[in-house]
């Protein structure tokens, strides 16, 4: 697996030391803020839930392995959907390949039961053809449904550019409906690595970050998902990719 080399590092670029009481307090107070952000969360969740939603038309098809199949088809028969429109660049690499996109379904990974015992299916929905994008999907090991969007259509796109996350639900008449959709740091609901990173205390380590002088950021013109002319997850894919 490839990683961004350790810099140097100065004694400037960290926090100051205290005693072990001075760092409990410190922490403590920042835990009310942290409690009270959870809890704002907690009330957004909660209108989020309230959102009206848009009927998805019957006619709405996508393909996967089975070939052309209605969208509802996606669900595995489970009353929910999470899905990632996943873009795609045609005739590229996979070294060239949407970054973002794999960044995120490559944390999406692993066993999906958390997701089915809430009875939500998770799949991922490709503006690439199924026959070209299909082994980007193998060759990165992803465990969770793949299908191509390519041609499904205002009634399921809308006119949006592909790489957000929409969430749907069916009901017990075999009609779907959009419930939720978000883009940009939307997205950031599926990447895991970003909660972790921002509770280290150099953080992402991204230029935006409010963080004191010195801290280390990764340097100007280097991609935070990207070293050496690959996206980061594929460093640790180990068969060859797809053309």
């Amino acid at each position: 697996m490839r990683h961004l080399p350790t810099e140097p590092l100065a004694v400037s670029a960290l926090p100051t030391v205290t005693s072990r009481d001075e760092y409990e307090a410190a922490r403590a107070s920042l835990l009310v803020r942290e409690k009270a952000h959870s809890r704002a969360g907690d009330v957004i969740a909660a209108e989020r839930r309230r959102l009206p939603m848009i009927e998805i038309p019957g006619s709405v098809t996508v393909v996967g392995a089975k070939g052309e199949v209605p969208f509802l088809d996606a669900f595995e028969g489970r009353r929910m959907l999470v899905g990632y429109f996943h873009m795609w660049h045609d005739g590229q690499p996979a070294e060239r390949q949407c970054i973002g996109c794999t960044y995120f379904a490559s944390q999406v990974q692993g066993p999906l039961a958390h997701l089915h015992a809430r009875d939500v299916t998770l799949a991922y929905f490709c503006a690439g053809t199924y026959e070209e994008s299909r082994p980007y999907a193998d060759f990165m090991g992803y465990a969770a449904p793949w299908y191509s969007a390519r041609d499904a259509g205002h009634g399921l796109l809308a006119d949006r550019d592909f790489g957000w996350l929409g969430c749907y639900v069916r009901d017990d008449h075999g009609r779907v409906y959009e419930t939720y959709w978000t883009t940009d740091r939307g997205n950031e609901a599926g990447f895991w690595s970003y909660s972790l990173l921002d509770r280290t205390v150099f953080g992402r380590q991204e230029a935006w970050e409010d963080s004191p002088a010195g801290w280390p950021k990764i340097p100007a013109g280097q991609h935070q998902w990207r070293t050496d002319g690959r996206p980061l997850a594929q460093w640790g894919v180990t068969d060859e990719p797809a053309a």
